[in-house]
């Protein structure tokens, strides 16, 4: 897509005097909670060793991170100061991946200009976990409608290294910035026609200017970078497999995936030549991550079959990380146009801190909806942890003490 338009608990800390009968408490379900209740874990009936897994004083053993996600927002600065705001937006999940683009116009941006990446390299500085994801055009005036014999032309001047240096100038101004394990996309949607960067005029020239791009910002000391592989689905103008430029220079594989063309269902998308299945299974069959660095709505509209299912379809996969692209007609957030979408990923997503999630799939509201609360109820707050295992949070009747319940 053409980045220029791109637009967790609280411990317990009240105690109760006295006794409060089972009949005043009620149960208030959270505003995304199924029907069924988890079933609470079983206590350990044999002895328990100090230092164990459970035992008094014994640390948690650590949970694995959930994938990673985040969203576009902004190519700039902006981008950065909207992370804080989609978060909130998402009860205070955690968004863990900054996703921006440099701009292709030229080659003093694609090495990224002064001023331009020092923003995302403080977010990115402030949390240990997080990802950087930088898109990367690998040819200068990316979006002018360049011809397929000039395209070629500059491939070939690519592979024989000659813009080495600006992808050099770009790995040391990352070190610089502390950012040395940005994730790096490079020639996003090879295989369509959008872009100058495009695999399709030759795609010999395109792979071995690829190495040389790799091999190039990989000589810079004390870089870590990763690098995504990144097609767009499906077939596009050239197979997207006849672009790979190979393992030793692919540390990720991606996939951008929009819910287009108009009337494709997302079993289709998953089952499509070079779909989403044949992504997955290039990238196990090479051994490699998955990613998705740009998805979302498009010509099926406020799709929220689309929404439900790709969701779901990432919480399977596990993707190292994915992020939507939050500007009309694409997005969830920042996109007015698609209510009912938004309030499947915002239903789906809220709360996600980092660690693995219960997956559900409820049917989502037209509408964000508020938790609901027994008339006359007053919600006690017990912990987050105490809330998952209950299934929605406690609550005293005002009214008990009448002794019959008001309807």
């Amino acid at each position: 897509m053409n980045p220029g338009i791109r637009r967790r608990g609280a411990r317990l800390s009240l105690l109760v005097a006295g006794t409060v009968s089972a009949a005043a408490l009620a149960a208030v379900p959270p505003a995304h909670a199924t029907d069924v209740l988890p079933s609470p874990p079983v206590a350990s009936v044999g002895p328990v060793l100090p230092g164990a897994p459970g035992a008094p004083g014994a640390p948690a053993p650590p949970a694995a991170k959930a994938p990673a996600f985040g969203a576009y927002l902004h190519y700039g600065p902006r981008g950065v100061e909207r992370m804080s705001e989609l978060s909130e937006w998402l009860g205070g999940a955690e968004l863990r991946v900054g996703h921006t683009y440099l701009p292709g116009d030229r080659w003093s941006n694609i090495e990224g200009a002064p001023r331009f990446l020092e923003a995302w390299a403080d977010w990115r500085k402030e949390k240990a976990d997080r990802l950087f994801v930088l898109n990367v055009p690998m040819l200068e005036r990316n979006e002018e409608g360049v011809s397929d014999r000039e395209v070629a032309r500059l491939l070939r001047q690519g592979a024989a290294g000659r813009f080495d240096h600006h992808f050099r100038v770009l790995a040391e101004r990352l070190v610089g910035l502390g950012v040395p394990d940005t994730v790096l996309v490079p020639g996003w949607e090879m295989n369509g026609t959008t872009y100058t960067h495009r695999c399709g005029p030759d795609p010999e020239s395109w792979k071995k200017y690829w190495n040389r791009i790799v091999t190039t910002m990989r000589s810079v000391a004390g870089q870590e970078f990763r690098f995504d592989f990144t097609p767009s689905r499906g077939r596009d103008a050239v197979p997207w497999t006849q672009c790979y430029p190979g393992d030793d220079v692919v540390d990720i594989i991606g996939m951008d995936s929009y819910d287009q063309p108009r009337g494709m269902s997302f079993d289709e998308q998953v089952t499509e030549p070079f779909g989403l299945q044949d992504h997955v299974d290039f990238a196990a069959a090479h051994k490699k991550p998955i990613s998705y660095p740009e998805w979302g709505l498009f010509r099926n509209g406020d799709n929220e079959e689309y929404m439900r299912r790709m969701l779901r379809w990432m919480d399977e996969k596990k993707p190292l990380y994915n992020t939507v692209t939050d500007y009309c007609p694409h997005g969830v957030w920042q996109c007015k146009e698609n209510p009912g979408a938004s309030a499947v990923y915002r239903d789906l997503l809220s709360g996600r801190d980092g660690t693995p999630a219960v997956p559900t799939v409820p049917t989502a509201p037209a509408e964000p909806a508020d938790p609901v609360r027994p008339p006359e109820c007053s919600p006690l707050d017990l912990g987050d942890w105490v809330d998952y295992w209950l299934g929605g949070k406690l609550c005293v009747r005002l009214d008990w003490w009448q002794g019959e319940r008001r309807g």
